[in-house]
């Protein structure tokens, strides 16, 4: 159970000069709307039922243009073009989607994804020498990677090979002349980042976001009518939702129609993950971040990604459902690997972590699998509420890690400010890897403790529950759920509304489901709901009444839509 509840205060909505009756007709709706900021009624309307017709200039994110007129010229001269990825998602998903778009143009790029283990991320010296002898670029398009790696294009550049960076991590700070911040960018055709132009108002994009924007402005300049890009969001959903970037402005529209896209896709590869995953449509985001996500991710995390790659690209159904056995196996492999390391680091923490005392976190052992890193430091956020840093060590002593924060800290500004001892790091707000040796260990760990301690107020310290509006169960019907629906999709920046009701009671004991599940049938006056409480199994529960804190959803049952309700927590219930 969380520590504080926190309910919003209403706002008046009658001050807002919407018409909010003309809009919608829930309440509770319009409150939640509200809040969002939106300026006029057409803005709330186009929030509500967003087309693709309103998608922006792709010509707006920095150097596009650049980066367009060289790829169209490559394709004239018929240069050979290498995609460099990632091995996430994100990067996975970019290159099928950049490799698609280049072989309707008439080319066959070559693929590259670096080797997690043996090469580490992005373009490290040992995979662009490994690049270089298998395909020889005349221009190499890195792909979820490349804004911090001045040296590594440099030296391409010397080789004769133009490089274009698609790319959404923050740029590495160096200082300049007087001191100030200053960015290290490589010298390069172009660097398509949000990130580099403090202007940009792109910086939600992760990197097939930016992707499918380099080919909406391909097809403006040299239009292909039989190329359909609008099939392709389905790996622009998955891609942005894999990667947690914010679900807002462009990036809902994506994930909204790209889970539309999913649900009907042509990709044998893509259905064949759907069927071991136990995924059908309607597509939400849940699906995508907790079944077709991890198990897309699981190749690369354990040793290389490029079966989910050929598992998006592939055409063979065979091959096809082959490759999803593997990946769903795999996944499960590496669900094996995570939870011995979770344990591993729990038994660490738990001996010297202080609540009262400890703003974060750093945990590091020898032989700890570096591919699963940053999910069990995510888990270990969830349990402690505080950033966190878990790193791996080889028996040589050569550490890599990966962070996950929380609200409050800027992942990357902070390992800034506490960087002495590391020998490279990179990544976003929310999620960071870092690089360094065993002998740094105990000084990076207390220097990012104090880091932290210093940038987090005692508030942000504190595990708090954010309840979005109080919803009486008689207030809960189809007719509301389809209004809710309408806020979709949920995820990282648009969370699902999280509901409060307040003294209600259960009828009758709880059914265990699965030994961890709670059943609930719940009464609250005269109106009576079925719900469900995660792993309510293994948690306490004070006697009734109770205050819940719940969200609702679609529950699909015999043909008939129903309000699906799943307890997120309760406790007794206050008096008002």
């Amino acid at each position: 159970m969380q520590d504080r509840w926190i309910l919003p205060q209403c706002e008046n909505l009658n001050g807002s000069g919407i018409a909010w009756s003309e809009i919608c007709g829930s309440e509770c709706i319009a409150r939640l709307l509200s809040r969002k900021q939106f300026r006029s009624t057409d803005e709330v309307q186009n929030y509500l039922r967003p087309r693709l017709s309103s998608l922006s200039d792709p010509f707006l994110l920095p150097q596009m243009r650049a980066a367009v007129a060289r790829i169209l010229a490559a394709l004239d001269a018929r240069e050979r073009i290498v995609l460099f990825g990632d091995y996430d998602v994100d990067g996975v998903t970019s290159l099928a989607l950049l490799a698609e778009m280049l072989c309707a143009y008439g080319t066959t790029p070559d693929l590259f994804l670096p080797l997690r283990m043996e090469e580490g991320y992005g373009l490290s010296h040992e995979s662009v020498e490994r690049c270089f002898e298998q395909h020889h670029p005349q221009l190499l398009i890195a792909v979820d990677c490349g804004t911090g790696s001045a040296g590594e294009i440099a030296e391409l550049k010397k080789r004769g090979v133009d490089v274009i960076v698609l790319d959404h991590h923050e740029p590495p700070q160096g200082h300049g002349s007087g001191g100030e911040p200053k960015s290290r960018l490589p010298e390069c055709v172009a660097i398509v980042n949000p990130k580099t132009d403090s202007a940009s108002t792109f910086d939600y994009l992760c990197s097939v976001g930016i992707a499918f924007k380099l080919c909406h402005a391909l097809l403006k300049t040299r239009p292909l009518p039989q190329f359909d890009l609008k099939s392709r969001l389905d790996l622009v959903a998955l891609g942005t939702v894999a990667d947690i970037v914010p679900l807002v402005e462009e990036n809902r529209l994506l994930v909204q129609r790209g889970a539309i896209e999913i649900g009907r896709t042509s990709r044998v590869g893509l259905h064949k993950l759907m069927q071991v995953a136990g995924v059908r449509p309607p597509i939400l985001p849940e699906h995508i971040g907790y079944r077709l996500g991890p198990r897309l991710n699981a190749a690369g995390r354990l040793s290389t990604a490029e079966k989910s790659l050929r598992l998006l690209l592939t055409k063979d159904d065979e091959e096809a459902a082959a490759l999803a056995i593997e990946l769903d196996q795999q996944n499960r492999a590496r669900q094996g690997v995570e939870k011995e390391i979770l344990a591993a680091a729990i038994a660490m923490i738990e001996k010297q972590f202080d609540a009262a005392r400890d703003a974060a976190i750093v945990a590091g052992a020898r032989g700890w699998h570096p591919g699963v890193l940053g999910i069990v430091a995510s888990r270990i956020v969830r349990k402690y509420h505080r950033p966190t840093i878990v790193i791996g060590f080889d028996e040589n002593g050569v550490g890599k890690g990966s962070g996950r924060s929380i609200e409050g800290l800027h992942l990357v500004n902070a390992l800034t400010q506490c960087c002495g001892s590391l020998e490279k790091f990179g990544g976003h707000e929310m999620a960071a890897g870092v690089a360094l040796h065993e002998k740094n260990f105990p000084e990076f760990a207390e220097a990012f403790c104090r880091t932290a301690r210093e940038l987090l107020s005692e508030q942000a310290l504190q595990r708090s529950l954010r309840l979005d509006h109080e919803l009486p169960l008689a207030s809960i019907d189809v007719d509301f759920l389809r209004w809710h629906e309408l806020l979709q999709p949920f995820g990282n920046g648009n969370p699902q509304p999280l509901f409060f009701a307040r003294a209600v009671e259960p009828v009758g004991p709880a059914r265990v489901s699965n030994e961890k599940h709670l059943l609930f049938r719940l009464r609250q006056g005269d109106r009576h709901r079925r719900a469900v409480y995660f792993d309510g199994a293994t948690s306490e529960i004070p006697a009734p009444p109770w205050d819940i804190a719940f969200r609702i959803g679609t529950d699909e049952y015999g043909g008939e839509t129903l309000v699906g309700m799943r307890i997120e927590a309760l406790r007794a219930a206050e008096r008002v």
